[in-house]
């Protein structure tokens, strides 16, 4: 009865391997034709990232092989690490789901919860934006400049550990001893400036300005935001009267500091698939994602909502956090020992 037993299930087995084993061969165009593609925002709905996961999703079908429904689905918390481990460890590894989240690039820096997804194992298909990122404060009048932050106290909003926010108030209190007060619990971005519209909290730091300029365009050309600096090395076209930070650096440790985190920036909108997706299934997903960059009518679309098309293909994305990941591992850890301050 136990070999009948087991030449059932073996029998079964063979059958499963029979009906599955076409699912395999499928083509890339065979697989997405009459599916639906999930885009994973780690952001809450209506904020910058939202938006343009919903604006780059209505041209991106239009490249994937058996033009496919893509839809959004969005899955906020600790800045974007929640749609991150979600992607790396419960989405479905077949390359029906991928996701738009910042945790990844973050996560040499916020060291939060480096066991649980690996960013190097990743499937990257792309970066759409370099991001450029800002300090803002909109209701303290006693902050205007880089010196009032260091006179005056403040209040800026947080997302959690592993947030831009909480990352670049840290390192700018510590390095440059900003008076800045983290108020955190806020969800995302949407909600952040929010908070800072209700008058809940003086600014942002860490802020995406291309984000901000699609959703409060008028708070930029009001100036009712005040710009302390530009979190880059060098003055930004698009802010040319905002300091870029590392014209406050005075010694080498905190040029090294602010270099390994001001280098996370360069991925604004990245985009990413589960690892163990198949191959030819990662290789059309990147080949979509750059004919959405190269559609003029993407381009269109973005520039309708002030923002620019810079992307960063997929092999250039895993160069700079192989790049990333090998800095020396003293200067990594002193540096997240300041993220990781209360």
């Amino acid at each position: 009865m136990i070999h009948g037993a087991l030449h059932c299930l073996l029998a079964l087995g063979v059958a499963a391997t029979i009906t599955t084993a076409p699912a395999h061969a499928q083509t890339p165009d065979e697989f997405y034709k009459g599916r639906t593609v999930t885009v994973v925002v780690g952001y809450s709905a209506g904020g910058g990232f939202d938006l343009y996961a919903r604006g780059f999703s209505k041209f991106f079908r239009n490249h994937l092989p058996g033009n496919p429904n893509v839809i959004v689905q969005n899955m906020p918390g600790a800045g974007s690490l929640t749609a991150t481990n979600y992607i790396s460890n419960v989405a479905t590894k077949d390359g029906s789901i991928i996701a738009l989240a910042r945790a990844p690039v973050m996560e040499l820096l916020a060291g939060t919860n480096s066991s649980a997804f690996d960013p190097l194992k990743l499937n990257w298909i792309g970066n759409g934006a370099t991001e450029l990122t800002v300090c803002g404060v909109m209701n303290n009048p006693q902050v205007r400049n880089m010196a009032d932050a260091q006179k005056h106290a403040f209040t800026l909003a947080g997302l959690g550990p592993g947030s831009d926010e909480d990352m670049f108030t840290k390192v700018l209190n510590n390095l440059f001893h900003m008076k800045a007060k983290l108020v955190n619990g806020y969800p995302a971005g949407a909600e952040a400036m929010l908070a800072v519209e209700r008058g809940e909290v003086d600014g942002r730091c860490g802020w995406s300005y291309s984000s901000l300029m699609m959703a409060k365009p008028e708070w930029v050309a009001s100036k009712k935001v005040t710009f302390l600096a530009s979190l880059a090395i060098e003055r930004s076209a698009k802010l040319p009267d905002t300091p870029a930070i590392m014209e406050f650096v005075t010694n080498e440790r905190e040029r090294q500091i602010l270099g390994l985190v001001i280098g996370s920036q360069i991925m604004g909108r990245p985009f990413f698939a589960p690892p163990g997706i198949p191959p030819d299934r990662t290789k059309a997903l990147r080949a979509a994602f750059d004919a959405t960059m190269a559609d003029p009518a993407f381009i269109a679309d973005r520039k309708a909502v002030n923002e620019d098309v810079n992307p960063t293909r997929a092999e250039d994305v895993e160069a700079l956090l192989r790049k990333l990941f090998a800095t020396p591992k003293e200067l990594v850890e002193e540096t997240r020992t300041i993220i990781a301050a209360k």
